[in-house]
């Protein structure tokens, strides 16, 4: 409104010391002057409104962003106390053993995968590499838990070693294993992971039912799924074949 008053006030006596002749001038003015005048007052409202809204957007995203971060912080933390617990087993039947330089290895893998854990509320994304160099730690200590009754299969391609996953994607599945699953002399398990053609990783498995249910609320899977789409976008997949169990990891791209 202002910068309407000044430049008419301008164009006015200009245009006035130019134009005494016409008649009805003052009027002619007068009316340009309304007409802009609310024009201007519009746009200006108008971009208050914008400025308005997109300010309250932004507030509405950085909610949201503090709002997946709690919840993967959450779901995260949900994998720690249930892994504690299993991996106390396998140490107790080493001590029981009495081989102390096999469970001095034990302890080692151990503080090397709760290392791992206790970093990973830090880290969102890592690479693959970083992922199974964990898992490797994790499958010591389950091949000597189980002795020769589980075994991991392990074929990555080199070249796939930099893609992302979620931090603790594989954890849970190789858990889920063990706590769903016969193990024992009639019932070898031996878990697959590898790459599939559409740039998967795979975790797959036989399945030997044990007679009782595992006693666990289930919330594995559905955590992982969890994580999948606040960090990647992405969703898991789980296909059940009766005699196969197999997960597919979508794969982030590379670092």
């Amino acid at each position: 409104m202002i910068i309407t008053v000044i430049a008419f006030a301008i164009y006015g006596g200009i245009s006035y010391l130019m134009y005494t002749k016409v008649r009805h001038y003052g009027s002619l003015v007068l009316f340009q002057f309304v007409v802009i005048s609310i024009l201007s007052t519009l746009m200006g409202h108008i971009i208050d409104l914008y400025n308005e809204q997109r300010k309250r957007e932004q507030e509405i995203e950085e909610l949201k962003v503090k709002n997946l971060q709690s919840r993967y912080d959450a779901l995260t933390n949900q994998i720690n106390p249930h892994f504690f617990f299993n991996s106390l087993n396998g140490l107790t039947s080493l001590i029981r053993k009495k081989n102390n330089e096999e469970t001095l290895t034990y302890v080692n893998k151990l503080s090397d995968v709760f290392r791992y854990i206790l970093q990973s509320d830090k880290k969102g994304l890592v690479t693959l590499a970083e992922e199974l160099t964990f898992v490797n730690a994790f499958r010591y200590m389950m091949e000597v838990r189980f002795a020769n009754k589980l075994e991991y299969h392990i074929e990555i391609d080199k070249n796939v070693l930099s893609q992302k996953v979620p931090v603790l994607s594989i954890l849970p599945l190789l858990d889920n294993v063990v706590v769903h699953n016969m193990i024992d002399s009639n019932h070898k398990m031996i878990i697959d992971i590898f790459i599939n053609k559409n740039n998967e990783l795979v975790i797959s498995n036989p399945v030997y039912p044990k007679l009782s249910p595992a006693e666990t609320n289930g919330t594995g899977l559905n955590n992982l799924e969890s994580r999948f789409l606040l960090l990647m976008g992405q969703q898991i997949r789980v296909e059940s074949k009766g005699s196969v169990f197999n997960v597919y990891l979508p794969l982030g791209q590379s670092i």
